[in-house]
C-alpha cells in the first residue's frame, strides 16, 4: 500500500488484525487492530535473525516520523546493532518514567483535588495515554503533540482538541515542576480552532421535533433529553442524577455535583416530575436514574446526540414533505433554550440565573454576598410557566405524551 497521511487515517479496522506494508519503505508496516488502534512496526535482520520492533502508535506518531524512525532502525541494524534489544535492555536497567506512570501520579497528587479532575483524567486517558502511555516522557516531542491535536480537530472535534491541548499543557508543566521533564513540549503548540461563543437555541419547530425524537428514542436518552429541556440544568448534572437527589418535587444537587461548587435545588414542574416518575426501575447500587448497566451513569453523549439529531431530521422531513436541514445543536443548547424561553415570558433575570445556578450576573459580586434569598417559589413558578409554554408548542404532543 502506498501510504499517505489520508490513506493511513482512512484505513478501517476489520475482524482480524491487519499488517499492511509500506510500499515506499520495505520492512515498515502499519498494524491495525480490530479495535481500531493503529501502530507502526519495522522488520530488520540482526545477528542473522529476523527482528521486529514497535515504533509508536498512530496518530501519536505520524507517517513521516514513523518512516524516519524506521530508517534509523534499519541503519543501526546494518551497523551491527540490534535496536529492539537495546530498547528492551534500557527499559530493564533504567528507572521507568513513562507517560502512564506520570499521569497516574498527576491524578493522585493534583487532579483528585480539582472539581474537574475526573473530566481531565478521562480526556488525558482517552488521547494521551492511548497514544503514548508506555513511552518515556522525554521521548514525546512537540511534533507528535501537534499531530495528535490536529488529528482530533480533523475528525470534526475542534473544541475537544483545544481542551485536550490545554489539559496536556497543564499536565506536562506539572511534570516540569516535578523534575520529570526539562521543558514542556506542548508549550508552543497552538489551539486547533478559534472558538466562538455559542448563542444557538432551538426554535419552536426544532423544540417539537426534539421532543418527538426523544419519544422515539425512549430510555435513557429520550427521558434525559426531555428533562434537560424542562429544567435547564447541565448535562452531567442530569445524566448522573441519583434517586437520593430527588427530594419530593425538587432535585437537590450537593456542591460536589455542581460546576461552581454550590449546592443547588431545582424545583420540578409537574411535567418534569411526571417524567422522573415514569422512569423504568433499573437496579443500581449508586441509585443512578439514567444507566444502562446499573454500575455507572449513561455514557456515549456524542452517539446519543447523533441519534437524536438524526431522528429530528427524519421527523422534520416527513412533516414537511421535503428534505429539512437542521443546524447543528448541542445538549448545552437545550439549557440556553430553556433560559431564553423563560426570559420570553418575563421571568426576572435573577430568577433565571438562580434556576441555572449561575454564579455571576445579577447574583454575582457584592449582590451574591449579601443577597441570600433562595428564590424557591419564583423558580418553581418560572419552570412551571416554561412547562406550560412547552405544552402549547407541542400541541397534541404535550403532557400526556411525555415519556
Amino acid at each position: 500500500m502506498k501510504f499517505t497521511d489520508a490513506s493511513v487515517r482512512n484505513v478501517k479496522p476489520t475482524e482480524d488484525r491487519q499488517e499492511i506494508p509500506d510500499d515506499l519503505l520495505p520492512g515498515m508496516y502499519l498494524i491495525v487492530q480490530p479495535t481500531g488502534r493503529k501502530s507502526w512496526k519495522v522488520r530488520y535482520r540482526a545477528g542473522g535473525k529476523h527482528r521486529r520492533m514497535t515504533l509508536g502508535s498512530y496518530p501519536g506518531m505520524s507517517l513521516a516520523e514513523a518512516r524516519r524512525r524506521a530508517r534509523e532502525v534499519k541503519q543501526e541494524a546494518q551497523a551491527g546493532r540490534d535496536p529492539a534489544a537495546e530498547v528492551k535492555a534500557a527499559k530493564t536497567q533504567a528507572p521507568q518514567n513513562t507517560l502512564a506512570q506520570a499521569l497516574d501520579d498527576y491524578a493522585k497528587r493534583k487532579l483528585k483535588h480539582l472539581k474537574s479532575g475526573d473530566l481531565v483524567r478521562r480526556e488525558l486517558d482517552r488521547f494521551a495515554r492511548k497514544a503514548w502511555g508506555e513511552r518515556q516522557l522525554s521521548s514525546i516531542d512537540r511534533r507528535e503533540i501537534q499531530d495528535l491535536i490536529d488529528g482530533i480537530a480533523d475528525s470534526g472535534r475542534g473544541p475537544t482538541a483545544n481542551r485536550v491541548l490545554a489539559y496536556l499543557k497543564a499536565f506536562l508543566s506539572w511534570c516540569c515542576d516535578r523534575g520529570l521533564l526539562d521543558v514542556n513540549p506542548a508549550d508552543r503548540v497552538k489551539k486547533a480552532v478559534k472558538e466562538k461563543a455559542r448563542n444557538r437555541r432551538l426554535d419552536n419547530d426544532e423544540i417539537r421535533w426534539f421532543w418527538m425524537a426523544c419519544e422515539e428514542e425512549g430510555y435513557p436518552w429520550g427521558h434525559l433529553g426531555q428533562l434537560l429541556l424542562l429544567t435547564g440544568q447541565r448535562l452531567n448534572e442530569i445524566a448522573q442524577l441519583t434517586k437520593g437527589e430527588i427530594n419530593g418535587e425538587s432535585i437537590d444537587l450537593p456542591r460536589e455535583r455542581t460546576k461552581n461548587a454550590r449546592p443547588h435545588t431545582v424545583p420540578l414542574s409537574e411535567m418534569a416530575f411526571d417524567i422522573i416518575e415514569a422512569l423504568p426501575v433499573v437496579q443500581s447500587a449508586n441509585g443512578y436514574l439514567f444507566t444502562t448497566n446499573g454500575q455507572t451513569p449513561v455514557q456515549g453523549f456524542n452517539k446519543a446526540h447523533r441519534r437524536l439529531a438524526g431522528r429530528m431530521v427524519t421527523l422534520a422531513t416527513a412533516e414537511r414533505g421535503e428534505p429539512v436541514e437542521i443546524p447543528h445543536w448541542t445538549f448545552h443548547d437545550l439549557r440556553r433554550t430553556c433560559a431564553s424561553e423563560m426570559a420570553g415570558v418575563f421571568v426576572r433575570p435573577e430568577v433565571i440565573e438562580k434556576v441555572l445556578n449561575h454564579a455571576s450576573g445579577k447574583l454575582g459580586g457584592v449582590a451574591g454576598v449579601y443577597n441570600h434569598h433562595e428564590y424557591t417559589l419564583e423558580m418553581r413558578d418560572a419552570l412551571e410557566n416554561w412547562a406550560s409554554l412547552l405544552k402549547g408548542k407541542l400541541g397534541n404532543r404535550s403532557h400526556q405524551n411525555a415519556l
